[in-house]
């Protein structure tokens, strides 16, 4: 037996039991996911709000800088941060260099001095990067978010300057969809902040401008909004030092997230715990203050851990949150459009007609027109559609309705190369060529056109690949597989039935085996 012949054998029993979980939709094995357009799902238009994803970054360089004061033991005053700048104060004209030289290393801000007092306020091509970082960012945080709440192939993508298309294929109750907004509108932005002890007691009875005018804010209890926390504006450290965040249960069995920090944060949080020993550290995440236990001994190692009468469901969807990142920027709404699983039934129902319908025109016009060959054609055309259905299975690859529509394109092209070799093949019959010649001569004689038409097909597929959206990504997948699946089953399979075959083609029966028509009984 031959290389072809077995290469061809094996690719077809790959086909057939990798395929069957998808064909008969079993519990177990890989199946292919079906797309937004053929299961019903979400489809939703999100705006990034940039503005927020700023006075975010004026934050973060705000902790950061406190902390490197504190580490040189620059002693600063006024520490106060705005939507749109830093200002501070050092008690110690001598310092000034240690602090010039700490605020060199910061690129894209702009400083202004008056005495010992500073301002900083971020540079344009700074507020231009943080805008698109947070739009990028965006993208990439909800996609794993969504990865790791269990939806299968989740479309999202960047559209225009600040919006993010969001289709969730899978999502059929509301439950479900109040799940999933919630999970992707969740800024899931944490901090650790000093309570303020000294004025704590006068929560209730102060306006937030006092509040900011001691550089303290006023937060909401996440279960009670009437309890009040007064903290510490500028936070200890926030959750870019996040490295893992996990569900785990307490003595009492409730549900916590247990989250880790990485050298940086373990380092300021083990510092701050030391020299506050005694007093109350605010675990806060998108403005709310989770609990805010006392501070019993310095806290080494760099694990904290989240409290709040947290539900199971409530603490993973928090803990994905905290894992994938932060959203420098929140995102609102702009449109929702729920899509039915009975629309996407018909488009089954239509392409499947498509497809059987055009599978069977291929097959009846090749047995009538080459016979035998037509035979081996199509058995090469059924291996192929069953290789498709197994490389998108085994890969996890989402089908939609214009990837049904690349099955049913490649169907034509599948069968086009053995249309092309059949032809070759017939053509140096026709001139009194040998049987075994003319198959050899017209493989080599159809390879070059084969490839020249495959390659262009396929840098095609690529093309639409890398810039298409979700669904001719889809549509590019489709052709990507059928093209290579083809060239195998086509060239290399039909090859090796043929020479499998080759004793048994008799020169007198070539109308039987290629179609080929007599003249006065002979070729």
């Amino acid at each position: 037996m031959n290389y072809r012949i077995i290469l061809f054998v094996l690719a077809f029993a790959f086909g057939i039991i990798f395929s069957i979980p998808s064909l008969t939709q079993s519990e177990s094995g890989k199946k292919i996911t079906l797309g937004l357009d053929l299961q019903g799902g979400l489809h939703m238009l999100l705006g990034v709000k940039t503005e927020v994803a700023l006075h975010s970054k004026i934050k973060s360089i705000s902790t950061a800088l406190q902390y490197a004061f504190e580490d040189q033991e620059i002693i600063i005053d006024k520490l106060t941060v705005s939507k749109r700048d830093i200002t501070f104060e050092i008690l110690d004209e001598d310092d000034a260099a240690a602090v010039e030289k700490i605020l060199s290393e910061y690129e894209g801000l702009n400083l202004q001095k008056r005495d010992l007092t500073y301002n900083l306020t971020m540079s344009q091509k700074l507020k231009t990067e943080t805008r698109k970082n947070a739009i990028s960012q965006a993208v990439d945080t909800i996609r794993n978010r969504l990865n790791q709440f269990g939806l299968a192939e989740p479309t999202v993508a960047k559209q225009g300057e600040e919006k993010i298309l969001v289709e969730l294929p899978g999502i059929k109750t509301q439950q479900e969809e109040r799940r999933a907004r919630e999970l992707i509108s969740k800024a899931a932005h944490l901090e650790l902040m000093a309570v303020d002890e000294e004025r704590a007691a006068r929560v209730y009875n102060m306006s937030a401008a006092e509040a900011r005018s001691y550089g303290d804010l006023i937060l909401p209890d996440v279960k009670n909004e009437q309890q009040k926390y007064l903290v510490k504006e500028v936070p200890i450290l926030d959750g870019s030092m996040l490295t893992d965040a996990k569900v785990g249960f307490d003595q009492q069995n409730q549900a916590v997230i247990n989250f880790s920090l990485n050298s940086k944060g373990s380092a300021i949080f083990g510092d701050f715990t030391a020299k506050n020993v005694g007093n109350r550290l605010a675990i806060v995440m998108d403005g709310k203050v989770y609990s805010a236990p006392n501070i019993r001994e310095r806290i080494g190692g760099g694990h904290g851990q989240i409290s709040g009468n947290f539900t199971p469901q409530e603490a993973h969807d928090i803990a994905i949150a905290l894992r994938s990142g932060a959203l420098l920027a929140p995102v609102y709404l702009m449109e929702k459009r729920s899509v039915g699983p009975s629309l996407g039934a018909d488009s089954i129902k239509a392409s499947s007609i498509a497809l059987v319908v055009g599978f069977l025109a291929v097959v009846v016009f090749m047995v009538l027109y080459y016979n035998l060959a037509g035979i081996i054609a199509n058995l090469a055309l059924i291996a192929n559609l069953f290789i498709i259905i197994a490389v998108m299975a085994m890969f996890g690859t989402t089908l939609t309705l214009p990837g049904m529509a690349g099955i049913v394109l490649t169907v034509g092209m599948a069968v086009d190369a053995n249309v092309i070799i059949s032809e070759r093949i017939r053509e140096l019959l026709y001139q009194g060529m040998s049987v075994t010649k003319a198959i050899e001569q017209g493989y080599k004689n159809a390879l070059s056109t084969i490839w020249d038409a495959n390659i262009t097909t396929l840098i095609a597929a690529v093309i639409l690949y890398a810039y298409g959206s979700g669904p001719i990504k889809g549509f590019a997948i489709t052709i990507t597989i059928g093209i290579l699946a083809s060239m195998l089953t086509a060239i290399v399979g039909t090859h090796g039935i043929y020479q499998t075959l080759l004793p048994r083609i008799r020169k007198e029966k070539l109308g039987l085996w290629f179609g080929v028509r007599s003249k006065n009984g002979t070729v």
